[in-house]
């Protein structure tokens, strides 16, 4: 089964409130996106953010850009259904993001728990490659993974566990860390897991995300 199919087959067989990584409001992302201090006009990607409910939160917050990029159709479309007539206010890509072309950047870049399912140096490289090509040289980027004291595996999948150290060892040559936020996140069925967040700016921006 390859990457899409595994994931369309999670969105397809289980409710999107009963994953793991399922949050009723998205608080740490929201306050590093407060955070970055954009304009509510500024373009917004969020990777992975299929069925996420921080879509909705951006659009109640009044910001007009806002991006979805998933790898399954069905996450795609469990947010469409859940937003209804509000959906037609983001714009919603259905793509694999280390084979992402969208010909255009963001001013944010928001991942929350797709980099660290990357366990091929390929994926990971060509992940960093689209992130800068879509990345304004002004952007600012947002990183979620399970810290070293999170789970090993998600979803039936081996994953890549980050600290500051191991996460700078895979973007400092394009990105800037610039702080970090441990969320200790309870999952649907009250098991704890440990995530990091890791804030960057372009290595040639003068204005820190955190």
């Amino acid at each position: 089964m390859n990457r899409k199919e595994h994931w369309e087959n999670v969105y397809t067989t289980r409710s999107v409130t009963d994953v793991s990584w399922y949050q009723e409001t998205p608080s740490i992302s929201l306050h590093l996106i407060d955070r970055a201090g954009i304009e509510k006009d500024d373009p917004i990607i969020d990777v992975g953010g299929g069925a996420s409910v921080l879509v909705d939160f951006l659009l109640d917050r009044g910001f007009t850009d806002v991006s979805v990029l998933d790898i399954a159709s069905a996450a795609i479309a469990s947010a469409k259904n859940r937003l209804g007539a509000r959906a037609a206010q983001a714009q919603w890509h259905e793509a694999d993001v280390t084979a992402l072309r969208l010909g255009r950047k963001f001013k944010l870049w928001h991942d929350r728990a797709v980099f660290h399912f990357l366990r091929e140096a390929k994926d990971r490289e060509a992940y960093i490659r689209n992130l800068d090509a879509h990345l304004a040289p002004d952007g600012y980027v947002i990183i979620a993974t399970f810290s070293l004291n999170g789970p090993t595996k998600c979803s039936g999948l081996d994953i890549m566990q980050y600290d500051e150290e191991s996460i700078t060892l895979e973007f400092g040559e394009v990105l800037q860390l610039n702080g970090s936020v441990t969320e200790t996140h309870i999952t649907p069925s009250k098991k704890e897991q440990e995530f990091k967040y890791f804030c960057f700016t372009r290595r040639d921006s003068a204005n820190p995300a955190a």
